[in-house]
Formats: C-alpha cells, sequence, structure tokens
C-alpha cells in the first residue's frame, strides 16, 4: 500500500489550514495527512489527497466535527485532535 503524502516539516508555516479550521458549510480539499498513524486510518476512512470535504457540523461544544467527503457521499465525525491532521490545500 502506498502512502499518502505527510507533511515534512515540524516546523510548517502558521497558515496552514486544516479540516478543523473549516467553519459549517465551508469546503476544502485535502492536500496531504500531517501524523502518519493516523493517516492509515483516516485513509480507511475516506480521507484521500483530492477529495473535497464540507464542514456539515459541529457538536454543540465543539467537538466532534461532522465532515461531508467527496459529492456528499459519505458523513463522518472527527475529533477535532483528529480533524487537525487533515491539511488543506490554500
Amino acid at each position: 500500500m502506498r502512502m499518502p503524502p505527510v507533511a515534512s516539516s515540524p516546523s510548517a508555516p502558521a497558515t496552514r489550514r486544516t479540516a478543523r479550521d473549516l467553519r459549517v458549510g465551508e469546503t476544502g480539499t485535502i492536500c496531504c495527512l500531517e501524523d502518519p498513524v493516523m493517516a492509515l486510518k483516516l485513509l480507511d476512512m475516506g480521507c484521500v489527497p483530492g477529495v473535497t470535504v464540507r464542514l456539515s457540523g459541529r457538536a454543540p461544544l465543539g467537538d466532534p466535527l461532522m465532515l461531508v467527503l467527496g459529492d456528499e457521499e459519505y458523513t463522518l465525525s472527527l475529533r477535532g485532535s483528529e480533524a487537525a491532521t487533515i491539511v488543506l490545500k490554500d
């Protein structure tokens, strides 16, 4: 199995945007997955680089998040810490 692109520098620019940073209704495209261990789980759940994600909602206290992957085909609930490992394209 081929591994996804993983952010290589721990000192990545502060302007990097993750799935946790999305506002409800906002979309983004997955660029890479930051945490190699979490990346395997996220890949199994459909978080593949190039896929569009939309934040469809948040729990009342902000965690977990509900992400819709692709063209409204799949809804995924993630903790904020897990969503923070999904880096989005600019």
